[in-house]
């Protein structure tokens, strides 16, 4: 069984737990650059999530953490970290794979986090010591939450 977690933001990962063969495979949210006005913007590639959710095959639940504007972010933030969500959960349904929606503070419980964006990449080491590398580096917590979601997802069944 695959279980996967979503962290939708431009540093986000997809992550994919197979319980039954202890294997993680972890994706960096793939990006494209586009021109909006006279500026590049970094966005989610819609193509790039769904050929991802492809090529992982069956999936039995994913959780896509539930994305909230935060006090001192930008409009443009939001409106982006919304999109990207959107993208995601319209790819999700597309393919009909089984989703929940799910508030960061419910699965960060569940997990047993501690400690913010760090203590995310260590408890990801902890669940998954022989995964460690995939999480070794500070901007590697993207990856952390999503293997983390993933975890809560199978750990949920």
């Amino acid at each position: 069984m695959i279980y996967a977690g979503c962290d939708p933001g431009l540093n986000g990962a997809l992550a994919f737990f197979d319980i039954e063969k202890g294997n993680l495979s972890v994706v960096d949210m793939p990006t494209v650059e586009v021109k909006r006005g006279a500026k590049m913007k970094r966005e989610v590639s819609p193509a790039g999530v769904a050929n991802i959710l492809r090529i992982a095959g069956r999936i039995d639940m994913l959780i896509l953490e539930r994305v909230n504007a935060m006090p001192g972010q930008g409009v443009s933030s939001v409106f982006s970290f919304g999109r990207s969500a959107g993208i995601i959960e319209g790819c999700v349904a597309a393919l009909n794979i089984p989703m929940t929606i799910v508030p960061p503070q419910t699965w960060q419980k569940a997990v047993n986090l501690r400690g913010g964006k760090d203590g995310s990449r260590q408890r990801a080491m902890e669940l998954f010591p022989i995964h460690g590398a995939l999480f070794a580096r500070k901007r590697d917590d993207g990856r952390a939450d999503a293997s983390l979601m993933a975890w809560f997802a199978a750990m949920a069944k």
